[in-house]
């Protein structure tokens, strides 16, 4: 099968292009190209015309997109409309990454995960951009897996963060007497190899339409980032505060685990508890003090 992957160089991409070694791969970075131009966009389908595109491209800077409104919506929205329009061009199969922050705007927080038939109402610009995308590759795409996620973790850490919240919070307890995290935003962290075995085994299908995909289990940021320093043996404290106390200029939902209700359904959702993903990301990277 011959599989094109936007955003290659990635935390999810990088995973991708290593479970698909097998397959014939076109990995686009950053470098190559950017999804907001069309024309290099369909210019790359149709010379390469691959069967499945997996477009991880993404705008992911959430604070940031609050100040770069235009920025986000051009490549979160209309970047995605460019990869649908083109993926239908040659009539291929689409995977599109999206979010878990399109969820969590109502005024009274869910304690209920979100199943893929629930209405989002974002929080945030980068949740609304996020889901313009979504109905972009529903309208202009026939063959489409929409695929949302959640506080995604993996060894190559993300572009456009500068790594991920658990490389963030090892250098922040090296740094500081003790650390201050909210314990009022909960959601599923997940690890993108994980990720990236489910959409391996999603993509051939005929089964086109919103998956849920995330590891089980939920926590907040400050759980996660007390595990994070418990596997690494690093005694720096770690002091649970509201959302108030951390001022940030994109509202975060308090509540956006995700149900992945869809693979239940199919008999699919065997993802592991994010605490296991987590001792293996640590493991490889030599973290996890033994």
């Amino acid at each position: 099968m011959k599989v094109l992957i936007t955003g290659a160089d990635g935390q999810l991409g990088t995973d991708l292009c290593k479970v698909l070694k097998n397959h014939q791969l076109l990995p686009l970075t950053i470098n190559d190209g950017d999804i907001t131009d069309y024309f290099f966009l369909e210019k790359q389908f149709l010379s390469y015309r691959p069967d499945v595109i997996i477009n991880t491209a993404a705008y992911v800077r959430v604070d940031d997109c609050e100040d770069e409104v235009d920025l986000a919506f051009n490549v979160n929205a209309l970047g995605a409309r460019n990869v649908a329009v083109a993926a239908e061009k040659i009539g291929a199969r689409l995977v599109h990454i999206s979010t878990d922050y399109i969820f969590g705007g109502e005024d009274n927080p869910r304690s209920v995960p979100y199943t893929e038939f629930d209405d989002p109402i974002p929080s945030n610009t980068y949740g609304k951009s996020k889901l313009a995308g979504e109905t972009l590759v529903r309208h202009l795409c026939k063959r489409h897996f929409i695929v949302r996620s959640s506080a995604l973790f993996g060894t190559a850490g993300a572009m456009g963060k500068g790594g991920n919240f658990i490389e963030t919070i090892l250098r922040l307890a090296k740094e500081r007497p003790e650390l201050q995290v909210v314990n009022d935003q909960v959601f599923s962290p997940t690890c993108t190899r994980d990720l990236a075995d489910k959409l391996v085994k999603i993509m051939p299908t005929e089964l086109f339409g919103i998956f849920h995909i995330t590891n089980s289990g939920a926590c907040s940021w400050y759980e996660f980032a007390v595990e994070i320093l418990r596997l690494a043996g690093i005694k720096t404290p770690v002091i649970p505060i509201k959302s108030e106390q951390y001022p940030q200029k994109a509202r975060r939902p308090r509540y956006s685990v995700l149900d992945n209700y869809q693979a239940r359904l199919l008999g699919w959702d065997d993802m592991r508890p994010w605490q296991s993903a987590l001792v293996d990301y640590m493991q490889e990277k030599a973290y996890l003090n033994r």
